[in-house]
């Protein structure tokens, strides 16, 4: 009797289902539809993470980033572009994409670049910027069912895309090719997209109108240029306008009204990033969580008890330590808010 009992209940997890089954197994289905599925909603605390966070894994494919968000426990996410798109058939770059992030994040911090380092970005920002025709062709002859079918796998995986982030909203990009962003955000399930703020009040009121025809909002994103009032005039432009938040460049901004703003804001704050980070201080640093100065933990608890509904995006950015990676360390971060909210 054991040994069957054993047989039966193996045979239903790999089975789509029995005809015939005992009383003790009627609750199978249930079992089915959520068996090795993520869950990261802790005590009414939806977390989150964004894809970047797997930026240093070697495969950035698609299936690969699916992988790594259920592997690290989140149900959850904000979707960077390029994985879906290149599922999708966008045209590859022929520059490297890694090299523009790093000198444009060098000169947005207000470092210097050397001289070889000026050459080098001028000139990968004109191969860039030949990519980007191609891609906006692309773009307007795209065939949405790729995107169907990844929001499928997404579906299957147990993860809910709550924000979609590709390169198609700035100002260089046409009302087509936003159009385009805010469609494929929808069919992905996301109920927002998001991109840096573009510091350009015509630009946001551009995105915000759009966003009122497409029924999609958009969440800005801020680093260390955020301030209690960074996101008002954009605000105002329009109802689909709102704050995608980040904690972390906060603190390091050396700003000490952070649970204020949440507050004042919580209810046009479309998702929020969290990350530790030192105070000007302090250095400003990157930190493993609980060793910085951002506070976390109480901003997360905040969020429980006033029932806030935006979700908290894990935003891996400290350096990973030797022998570890990028998985490992989300699932680290997971577990610290998991703490913090129980």
């Amino acid at each position: 009797m054991k040994n069957r009992r054993d047989f039966l209940k193996a045979s239903i997890l790999g089975v789509a289902g029995l005809s015939m089954t005992p009383a003790w197994l009627h609750g199978a289905p249930a079992i089915l539809t959520s068996y090795n599925k993520p869950n990261s909603l802790i005590n009414g605390v939806q977390i989150g993470c964004i894809t970047y966070s797997y930026r240093s894994m070697q495969d950035q494919s698609l299936e690969a980033n699916i992988q790594y968000i259920k592997e690290s426990g989140i149900s959850a996410v904000e979707m960077m572009g390029e994985p879906v798109e290149y599922f999708a058939g966008m045209p590859a770059p022929t520059f490297n994409r890694m090299r523009v992030l790093q000198l444009g994040g060098k000169q947005r911090r207000g470092e210097q670049l050397t001289e070889s380092e000026v050459e080098e970005f001028a000139e990968i920002r004109a191969q860039a910027e030949a990519y980007g025709k191609t891609v906006a062709d692309w773009r307007s002859k795209v065939d949405f069912k790729k995107f169907e079918q990844a929001a499928k796998m997404f579906k299957n995986a147990g993860i809910q895309v709550y924000a979609f982030k590709p390169n198609a909203f700035g100002v260089n990009n046409s009302d087509a090719e936003v159009a385009y962003g805010m469609k494929a955000a929808k069919i992905l399930g996301a109920n927002h997209i998001t991109l840096e703020h573009p510091s350009d009040d015509a630009q946001t009121l551009r995105l915000g109108k759009l966003g009122d025809t497409h029924k999609m909002k958009v969440g800005y994103h801020g680093h260390e240029q955020q301030t209690f009032t960074f996101w008002d005039t954009a605000i105002n432009q329009s109802k689909s306008n709102g704050l995608n938040f980040d904690i972390g460049h906060y603190t390091a901004a050396g700003h000490t009204d952070m649970m204020e703003l949440i507050q004042k804001q919580h209810a046009r704050t479309w998702s929020m990033h969290i990350k530790d980070r030192q105070t000007p201080a302090n250095g400003k640093g990157n930190l493993p969580w609980g060793t910085g100065d951002t506070p976390v933990a109480e901003v997360l608890r905040m969020m429980r008890d006033k029932k806030y509904k935006f979700p908290a995006t894990i935003e891996l950015e400290y350096q990973i330590p030797e022998g570890s990676d990028a998985v490992t360390e989300v699932q680290k971060c997971l577990e610290f808010c998991r703490k913090a909210l129980t």
